[in-house]
C-alpha cells in the first residue's frame, strides 16, 4: 500500500449552484484548536452561534441552533420531528427539492399531498390556499429557492395563510438564505432550515434551523409522549419520533440551558457556522443580500449579453443562480468539463427534465463579487466560441460591467 501525501485540492472557482468557495476566514476558523464538549468555551460558542443565527434568520426564536450534518439533515430533523404518522403534509413542488421534501415526509409515514407547477414557475398564493383548504394538512412544507430551476418562491403571504387555517409552515431555505430576503418572524415561519454551502459561504456539513414557539410545542409534546411509552405496541408509539439522531426534542435539550448529552458536537463545523453568520452580520444582512442581487443581476446581464437564453420566469429568479439554455450544437457536459479542466471554473448542470438542457451558474457567498463574475463570463465566452457558438465579442463582460457601473 502506498500512503498518499497530504491533501492538496486543485484551485477552483466554484461558480455553480453550490457548493461554493468558502470565505477565507471560515476556513481559518475551521483550523482552530478543538476543545472538550462541555468546555466553557465550547458551550459559550454554541450560545454565541445561536444568537448570531437569530440575526441571520431575522427571528427572536429561542430554538435557533445547528443540526450536525448537511442541509438535508436539517430538513429531515424538521420533518420527522414535526410530523406524526398519518398526518397530512402538503408539498407544493416546483423543482427537484420539493420532491425531496415529499419523500422525507413519506418516510415519516405522513399522508403526503402534492401540487405542482411546470419547472421555471412558482406558485401563486391562491393555488396554495386552494390546496390547503382542500387537503387540510398539518404541515405545509415549501422550498424557498430551488436551485434545480433557480426559482425563488415568494413566502411573505404564506405564513398568515397557514395561521388562518391552523397549519404549521416549514420552509427549506438551503439555497436562498443569506442571498435573498428571508424574514422568519415577519413571514410567520414555524420552522426553517438551511445549509452553509450556498449564500452563507461555508462548507457543507452544518444545517442552521429555527423553530417558532408553536413548533417547539409540537416537538416537546412528542417528547413527553415518548417518555411515557412503557410497552412495545403501546398505541402512543405512533407519536414516537422515528429517528434518534434527528429527534429535535433531544437536540433542543442538548442546545438548551441544561446541555443534556445527545451527541458530540461537530466542533470544527460549529466554528465554521459561527464564522459564516459573523461575517454576514458584520457586513450587514441587507448589504449581503444586495451584494448577491447585484452579482446575480450582473451575471444575468452577462449571459444575455452573450446571446444565451435564460430559463424560467426571470421575475422570480433567485439572486444567486441563473440557468441558461445550452446553445444548439454545444455538447453541454463535455464543454462544462472543459471549463473545469482548462480554466478551473465549475458551473453546474441540472436534474430531471433540465439535465443536458441548461447550465446553472451561481454567484453566491464569497464568490458573489465582481472579479468572479467577470472571470467566469470571459471564460464562458471563449468556451462557447471554441465549441462553435456565435457569441458577441466581449458581450458578456461589458453587459455585466454596466451593471456594476450603475450599482
Amino acid at each position: 500500500m502506498t500512503i498518499p501525501g497530504p491533501i492538496s485540492p486543485p484551485p477552483r472557482l466554484l461558480m455553480g449552484p453550490g457548493p461554493i468557495g468558502a470565505y477565507p476566514s471560515v476556513l481559518e476558523a475551521m483550523s482552530a484548536p478543538l476543545v472538550g464538549q462541555y468546555d466553557p468555551f465550547m458551550t459559550a460558542t454554541m450560545t454565541e452561534t445561536q444568537e448570531l443565527y437569530r440575526g441571520v434568520w431575522a427571528t427572536t426564536n429561542d430554538a435557533t441552533l445547528l443540526i450536525d450534518g448537511t442541509s438535508r439533515a436539517g430538513i429531515e430533523a424538521a420533518i420527522v420531528s414535526l410530523v406524526r404518522p398519518g398526518d397530512r403534509v402538503l408539498v407544493p413542488i416546483f423543482g427537484r427539492f420539493g420532491h425531496l421534501l415529499a419523500e422525507i415526509a413519506e418516510r415519516a409515514l405522513a399522508e403526503v399531498h402534492t401540487i405542482e407547477v411546470p419547472w421555471g414557475q412558482v406558485f401563486p398564493v391562491s393555488a396554495i390556499e386552494e390546496a390547503i383548504v382542500r387537503v387540510q394538512p398539518t404541515l405545509l412544507a415549501l422550498v424557498q429557492g430551488d436551485t434545480s430551476t433557480t426559482m425563488n418562491q415568494p413566502l411573505d403571504e404564506i405564513g398568515a395563510l397557514c395561521e388562518r387555517h391552523g397549519v404549521l409552515f416549514y420552509s427549506d431555505a438551503t439555497a436562498s438564505l443569506g442571498g435573498n430576503a428571508f424574514e422568519a418572524d415577519a413571514w410567520g415561519l414555524d420552522a426553517a432550515t438551511a445549509g452553509l454551502q450556498k449564500c452563507l459561504g461555508g462548507p457543507s456539513g452544518s444545517s442552521p434551523i429555527t423553530l417558532s414557539p408553536r413548533a417547539v410545542e409540537v416537538v416537546q409534546a412528542r417528547k413527553k409522549i415518548e417518555a411515557g411509552i412503557r410497552e412495545p405496541g403501546d398505541p402512543s408509539a405512533r407519536d414516537f419520533v422515528r429517528s434518534n439522531y434527528f429527534d429535535l426534542g433531544m437536540i433542543l435539550d442538548y442546545w438548551g440551558p441544561r446541555r443534556l448529552n445527545h451527541h458530540t458536537e461537530a466542533t470544527s463545523m460549529l466554528y465554521a457556522a459561527r464564522e459564516c453568520a459573523r461575517v454576514l452580520l458584520l457586513e450587514g444582512r441587507d448589504a449581503v443580500i444586495e451584494r448577491h442581487r447585484i452579482a446575480g443581476t450582473a451575471m444575468l446581464a452577462g449571459v444575455q449579453g452573450l446571446g444565451l437564453t435564460v430559463f424560467g420566469d426571470i421575475a422570480h429568479k433567485m439572486n444567486n443562480v441563473v440557468a441558461v439554455e445550452i446553445p444548439e450544437g454545444v455538447p453541454g457536459d463535455i464543454a462544462r468539463a472543459a471549463l473545469l479542466e482548462e480554466d478551473g471554473i465549475e458551473i453546474g448542470t441540472s436534474f430531471g427534465p433540465l439535465h443536458g438542457r441548461v447550465w446553472r451558474i451561481g454567484t453566491m457567498g464569497y464568490n458573489a463579487r465582481e472579479d468572479a463574475v467577470m472571470t467566469t463570463l470571459a471564460a464562458l465566452e471563449a468556451l462557447l466560441r471554441r465549441f462553435g457558438a456565435a457569441v458577441p465579442v466581449g458581450g458578456g463582460v461589458e453587459a455585466a460591467r454596466d451593471v456594476y457601473r450603475s450599482a
